[in-house]
């Protein structure tokens, strides 16, 4: 029987799960990993699939932005597509090799393993003739979407669970527009299940319909990120030294053992910067994110293709006074500078980072990074 490696990595930026899905498909391709489901949510996105219709974006990028949406052009199939909170997000990074090279047949594997994991909580979803992802009576709960490259596939699904429906009100959803959408919170009320409930039902699914074994895989890492602020608004930035990939990024590093993310918040303030605060001068941005660490970015992996690892991280915010300076550890960053947050979001490279910035300097968490803190 097949493989299937699982992981639920909660939020993860889009701009994250592309990467994310990058890596994987060419580890898979590799034979260094066998089919896996990633299993997540995302901030709110409008996507655009390969043969979406910019019409069908019905807000103005100066609405999207003050309403905390981004908007990326993606390779998936498919029209324009709503993100967020709520909405279980699934990546199946399978082989179709050399047995279920079918795309039609693929695409309604995809259909029924939401259409069995929303009959788990009891409601009967079904396909309609004609359009993809599937619906109920009071409309359509699950989207589908998905990319096949040599017969490898990416992108997916998007099942609502409790998803804020008045979020689809930036979009004509997948280019339909006599056709409503629903959640599962919305036809269950008090007897919707729970996130992580249809994640499990989901996972189960999937196994049964692409008969394989689900191993339920965990994040590598245990990180943290800390976003120094001194005065009002100046953000540090640290260079790595080239050995560890020469980007500028905000303090972060690994969680120890037993350790909890505040602990070392502080101790990874101490070593990088010199600076000793007060654990109750942390601040907790109540942001928790997952990523794929890219192993050409990783000292001593760079040479061959590895598999991704994954980190999950906790990010916190410190301030201090306008005169405070930092003392750097040459055998982590090779130079420092203090810049403003545009400058700081022009020169971090990684969504999640930009995000913690974002935060630091007062946007407000989103509902399910809120609620992970």
């Amino acid at each position: 029987m097949r493989e299937l490696h699982v992981r639920r990595l909660g939020l993860v930026e889009y701009e994250d799960g592309l990467t994310a899905q990058r890596l994987l498909v060419a580890a898979r391709a590799a034979g260094l990993v066998p089919d896996t489901l990633l299993l997540l949510e995302h901030p709110r996105v409008i996507t655009l699939g390969r043969g979406g219709k910019p019409a069908n974006v019905l807000w103005t990028a100066e609405q999207l932005r003050a309403r905390g949406f981004e908007l990326f052009e993606t390779d998936r199939g498919g029209d324009v597509t709503y993100h967020g909170p709520g909405q279980l997000v699934g990546y199946p990074i399978l082989d179709l090799k050399p047995d279920r090279k079918d795309v039609r047949k693929y695409v309604a594997s995809v259909e029924e393993v939401l259409i069995r994991t929303a009959a788990d909580f009891g409601v009967r979803a079904e396909r309609i003739p004609g359009r993809i992802g599937i619906w109920t009576a009071a409309g359509k709960v699950g989207a589908i979407g998905v990319h096949l490259s040599r017969w490898l596939t990416s992108h997916g699904f998007a099942f609502n669970v409790t998803t804020d429906l008045d979020d689809f009100a930036a979009i004509v959803p997948c280019g339909i527009s006599d056709a409503g959408v629903t959640s599962l919170q919305m036809l269950l009320g008090e007897r919707a299940p729970s996130f992580a409930q249809v994640e499990e039902r989901a996972a189960a699914n999937a196994a049964a319909v692409w008969e394989a074994e689900a191993l339920e895989v965990p994040v590598e890492m245990e990180t943290v990120s800390v976003v120094v602020v001194r005065g009002d608004s100046e953000v540090l930035l640290l260079r790595r030294i080239p050995q560890r990939g020469g980007f500028w990024q905000t303090l972060t590093g690994r969680r120890e053992p037993g350790e909890s993310p505040l602990a070392a918040a502080a101790r990874e303030v101490y070593e990088e910067t010199g600076l000793a605060p007060a654990l109750s001068d942390l601040t907790d941005l109540r942001y928790v994110h997952s990523f794929a660490l890219d192993p050409s970015r990783i000292p001593g992996l760079a040479s061959e293709l590895r598999a991704p690892l994954f980190a999950r991280e906790t990010a916190f915010a410190l301030r201090v006074p306008a005169a405070t300076e930092v003392q750097l550890d040459p055998t982590e960053h090779d130079e420092q500078q203090w810049v403003s947050p545009a400058d700081a979001l022009r020169l971090l490279p990684f969504a999640g980072l930009r995000r913690a910035v974002r935060l630091a300097l007062g946007e407000p968490p989103p509902r399910s990074m809120a609620r992970q803190g």
